[in-house]
């Protein structure tokens, strides 16, 4: 047997007793800068096809993720009134059916109320809309380049071949499909929403089971961070769009605007999506101003637009959010256009939260008011010397 016994392999010491790697070895070649840096590489290549397929997952189950996101974040907003809720002893049923009442007849009046205020004022709307648009004929033929009759005509037979053309059948086919879809995952969203107020923490508890030490703790500590963060930038935001929108629909009110309400409302939905929201909404409110009343009327209603954003962010934004996590407006450009890529409209307005929870979780991941190594801000060096 001591034929087949095998034999120690030499290895080459260098003076300090460490092991000397042939020159040509493998783990030589990864070892080095260039090994370093393809590593590297790979690790980055490998990432971003993960997030590549989970953002494609996303956008193909988008009447499932939207729904459930919805549903999470209506439910952090409303964690603060379950717990006040359960501590006086109310039942947890009668107490999740209570916001989730609240929760779907805050959305469905919003929604009648914008359906009531345009079915209401169309009428006049329409016949303003009608003189504003021969009145910006009349002064587009006074152009140099204005277009000519035979022209407009055209463009007039193109529009109505269009609509009685089989691709706007089909574009209405869509709509309606859309309207389904719609439904379907509003009946989803108030269903997962009953669930997550009802068995939420329940619900957290059974995932972190796998769960133990320091790293039990750390899942727990995301949990409470996200909701805390989704639940403070949902009701902050709400309060501030509420304001925005009253103080708006006032000066439209003042000013004799038509579809004041629905364009309140409308400002009240766009403050849900940073930076881009308001801008639109303010310059529908203009438009309209503008095609019912005359220029100076808009301007009066650009005005009371700027002053109410103005008295908005210097004063009540920073008392409102001051407990919410604060992104810069890179970041948020960012992930408004990677939200609305990925979900479209409610996926710019999902874009913000999820981005501001991230931020969050990385702020505590080793601890309460610690957060990961990589992103603790680093001391000036005349601070260390």
């Amino acid at each position: 047997m001591g034929l087949f016994r095998s034999t120690p392999k030499a290895v080459r010491l260098d003076l300090t007793g460490a092991e000397l790697v042939p020159p040509h070895s493998p783990s030589r070649l990864w070892s080095d800068g260039l090994g370093r840096f393809a590593t590297r590489s790979l690790q980055v290549i490998i990432i971003v096809i993960v997030v590549a397929g989970i953002a494609w997952a996303v956008q193909s189950l988008t009447l499932v993720t939207i729904p459930l996101s919805i549903a999470l974040i209506l439910a952090a907003a409303f964690a603060p009134a379950m717990k006040w809720m359960r501590e006086r002893g109310v039942p947890a049923l009668l107490a999740t059916i209570i916001a989730l009442l609240t929760a779907v007849g805050l959305l469905t009046g919003v929604g009648w109320l914008i359906v009531w205020a345009v079915r209401d004022q169309w009428d006049e709307l329409y016949t303003q809309a009608v003189e504003g648009f021969r009145q910006l004929l009349d002064w587009v033929n006074t152009l140099p380049f204005a277009p000519t009759d035979t022209q407009l005509h055209e463009w007039g037979d193109q529009i109505l071949g269009y609509i009685t053309s089989a691709q706007f059948g089909s574009s209405a086919v869509a709509g309606v499909s859309a309207v389904a879809s719609f439904l379907t995952g509003f009946v989803l969203m108030v269903v997962v929403l009953f669930f997550f107020l009802k068995d939420g923490p329940r619900m957290w508890e059974f995932l972190l089971r796998p769960f133990h030490g320091e790293h039990y703790q750390r899942a727990r500590r995301i949990g409470t961070k996200t909701v805390i963060t989704l639940g403070s930038y949902i009701r902050g935001t709400a309060t501030i769009a509420l304001v925005d929108a009253i103080g708006i629909l006032i000066g439209l009110l003042i000013l004799d605007v038509p579809l004041a309400i629905p364009l309140a409302v409308l400002v009240f939905l766009l403050a849900f999506i940073p930076i881009v929201g308001a801008t639109i909404a303010g310059t529908l409110a203009v438009l309209v101003a503008l095609v019912a009343n005359d220029w100076i009327n808009a301007l009066l209603v650009l005005a009371v637009i700027l002053l109410v954003q103005q008295l908005e962010g210097n004063f009540l934004q920073p008392v409102v959010m001051a407990r919410s996590m604060k992104l810069h407006a890179f970041v948020v450009l960012v992930a408004l256009t990677a939200g609305t890529i990925i979900g479209g409209v409610l996926g710019a307005v999902l874009a913000v939260p999820v981005a501001a929870t991230v931020w969050g979780i990385i702020q505590v991941w080793d601890g309460d008011n610690k957060p990961a190594v990589w992103a603790r801000p680093k001391r000036r060096e005349a601070e260390l010397t």
